[in-house]
């Protein structure tokens, strides 16, 4: 469970003409020092966070590691499993995901334990991550043959738990619904579906929420669609506000308030090996990841979630 408190703050003014881009300068600098005023207590049992989305080009992996590094910031312990073959997580995050480093592919076919694999990332010692590597590629054809083959990474991650204090476990996974993906959705407990804020936004939707309700049934009562968050956004297009009415509109308790922006510090991050926190924290696209990591906090203060 976390506890989130925030002190008061002022709007930031004194920018001189009042013109759209004062307007904006003083709202990104009053939202930073709300930040600054936020205090995060993480306790409870870890919360276990699958990332998917069945429609590539949402932002899914930018949102796996930029929530993971925004809680770790917040001083949680996060780990981070990139299931994703490309190892884009893995990037962000500057850990090395080489062909013969150890990775999650060992843990899901030769039953290595996690805690063999997981490397601390360069950016804080609190931000951890069990690391893709190309071997993945093959392994949803591997894990037919195997037994309890949807339940490998759960068992798995229940045994690492149970030895390490993990706040948080956000698992990134590929765009489609395969072994690897039903994995995952048996490990967590929660899933976050980040959506685009353009042109069929919505689509594959359907299909992914089908998907959660066999996981449910089948594989994990416990799984739930708690967080839904909206990336992309292009506040000067009506296009991206009528898709987020759209989506509040299906989905009003699960989507966040805070939207994440289009950003070229976001986009230029993950070729520096970095998350976008760490590589400008103060660019709006960080200021956006932190507030919505202090959001999906806040929601777990409020609703108990993770109890």
């Amino acid at each position: 469970m976390f506890h989130v408190k925030q002190s008061e703050t002022t709007s930031t003014t004194g920018y001189g003409a009042d013109t759209p881009l004062a307007r904006e300068l003083a709202d990104l600098t009053a939202r930073r020092r709300a930040l600054e005023g936020v205090s995060v207590t993480f306790s409870g049992p870890t919360r276990i966070f699958t990332i998917s989305n069945q429609k590539g080009g949402v932002g899914k992996t930018t949102t796996a590691v930029n929530i993971a590094s925004a809680m770790a910031q917040l001083g949680g312990r996060v780990l981070v499993i990139d299931l994703d073959p490309q190892g884009n997580a893995s990037t962000a995050l500057g850990v090395a995901h080489t062909a013969d480093v150890p990775s999650i592919y060992d843990v899901l076919i030769n039953e290595t334990p996690l805690a063999d694999v997981v490397q601390a990332s360069p950016e804080s010692p609190s931000l951890l991550c069990a690391p893709s590597t190309i071997h993945l590629a093959g392994a949803e054809i591997e894990l037919v043959s195997q037994v309890a083959r949807e339940h490998r990474l759960r068992t798995a991650l229940q045994t690492y738990l149970a030895s390490q204090q993990i706040d948080v476990v956000i698992i990134d996974c590929p765009p489609s619904l395969g072994l690897l993906t039903i994995n995952a959705f048996t490990a967590a407990t929660e899933v976050m579906i980040p959506i685009q804020c353009e042109y069929y936004a919505l689509e594959g939707l359907s299909q992914l929420l089908g998907s959660i309700r066999m996981i449910q049934k089948h594989l994990n009562p416990a799984l739930q669609l708690t967080t839904i968050l909206l990336t992309m956004f292009d506040g000067r297009t009506r296009l991206a506000q009528q898709v987020a009415d759209e989506v509040r509109g299906h989905f009003s308790d699960e989507v966040l308030d805070t939207v994440i922006p289009r950003s070229v510090r976001v986009s230029e991050a993950p070729s520096f090996g970095q998350t976008v926190i760490a590589y400008d924290g103060q660019s709006v696209g960080a200021i956006a990841y932190q507030e919505a990591a202090v959001e999906i906090a806040g929601r777990a203060a409020r609703t108990g979630k993770g109890n």
